[in-house]
Formats: structure tokens, sequence, C-alpha cells
């Protein structure tokens, strides 16, 4: 089943890729595979796919000893600050950096590890009660502070959209973020390169895809429901 469903959304990345006049590498698939058992996740490896996202430290770290070691793990979940020191070694990608502290423990366990963490900030854009990240007016001044940080690389923005019935009502939320991203880009802070732009998942991934997203983070259509 995981085969069929990974064919089908990759039709639909390359069909939203072809509509947006993208080259379908431009794009990066990373199955969300939270609360999924890993052999679920050795099944969507076995089809193709190397990126995987997973919302709670605990599930990297009880998955990745038990499948291949050339996963890529994405951690695209809230991250607790005591929780950073058990995945900045497993992560190749932290996408939810919400706040200059949880960047200040970044900062420090990367140091003690000599490693550099690449990082994404999330941004509320849609302003969202329930949803963590930086407001649009403050993106500016994390990204000033988080790129002295040494062992830290920002590489792009991140965020959630809202719930919506029809895909096209997050289209004003992917455009407020790529305009975001356009606008940190061209300002060539040190540090900074804004390549990455996750956004995207399994109701409105196309939409995503159309407004300039380069990562998309599909768990549903590929695992079915939770």
């Amino acid at each position: 089943m995981i085969r069929e469903q990974l064919i089908e959304v990759e039709e639909r990345i390359k069909a939203a890729c072809q509509r947006a006049g993208r080259d379908r590498r431009e794009v990066t698939l990373i199955a969300v595979s939270k609360t999924k058992p890993a052999a679920m996740l050795q099944e969507a490896y076995d089809a193709g796919i190397r990126d995987f996202g997973e919302n709670k430290v605990q599930e990297i770290q009880e998955k990745a000893p038990v499948l291949p070691e050339d996963i890529r793990w994405h951690m695209i979940g809230h991250l607790q600050r005591n929780k950073v020191k058990q995945v900045i070694d497993k992560a190749v990608l932290i996408h939810s950096v919400d706040s200059i502290r949880l960047a200040e423990q970044i900062e420090e366990e990367a140091a003690k590890r000599k490693l550099r963490a690449d990082i994404l900030l999330e941004v509320n854009v849609a302003r969202e009660e329930s949803k963590y990240g930086f407001m649009e007016e403050e993106v500016l001044d994390a990204v000033l502070q988080i790129s002295r940080f040494p062992h830290i690389h920002i590489c792009g923005l991140m965020t959630i959209a809202p719930f919506v019935e029809n895909s096209q009502n997050n289209r004003k939320v992917f455009k407020k973020l790529f305009q975001l991203c356009v606008d940190m880009k061209s300002k060539n802070i040190d540090n900074v390169n804004m390549d990455i732009l996750s956004m995207g998942m399994s109701g409105d991934y196309e939409v995503a895809i159309e407004e300039g997203a380069t990562m998309v983070r599909v768990g549903t259509s590929i695992f079915g429901s939770r």
C-alpha cells in the first residue's frame, strides 16, 4: 500500500512542479512517520524514501537504530529545550526552531559535540494561538541574533499552515512565507542562506509547491491516517 501511495504523491508533486514551471529536483519529499512503526518506514525506504520527519525526539531515538543508517531524520515537531541533546546529532535538519532560547540551547549542545546544527526558523504566518513560531515581524530580529551563533546555520524558514477544507485557502499563507524568505535572503546576512522553505502537508502540499516550497512534509497521504 505504501509504495502505491508514494507513487501517487510523487505524481502529484511532479504535476505541481510542472504547473509552477519548476524542476522536480527542487522539492524534497519528507515522509512524516510520526506514530508509525519501523516496519512501515522500512517499506517507504524500500520504495526510495530517504528523508523522514518525526514530531518527537523519542521516536527518532527508537527508530534510528533499527533502520538503515543512510536515512535523513528531520525534527519537525515542537522541540523542548531539555530534549535538544538527544536529537542534536541525529537530525540533519531541525525545522521547528521557534524561540531564541531554543536556539541558544541548540548552540550550547552543538558546541559541546563540536558539530554544526542546520535549522529552520518556524514562522506562525497565520498567527494561530495554538501554534508555535515567530510572528512575521519578529523574524528579522531572530535571524540577526541566531546568525551570530557559531555552531548553528540558518537554512531557511518553515510554517505549519492552518487545517482547511480547501487547500487553496492556504495559498496566501505560503505566498507570505515565500516573500518573507526572499526578503531575508536579500539582506545577505552572514551564516544565513534561506535556501529551504519547508511548507505544505498532506492536505495542501501541491499548493505549497506552486508557491515555492522546497520541502513538503507528507504523512497521511503516504502512511494513512493516524
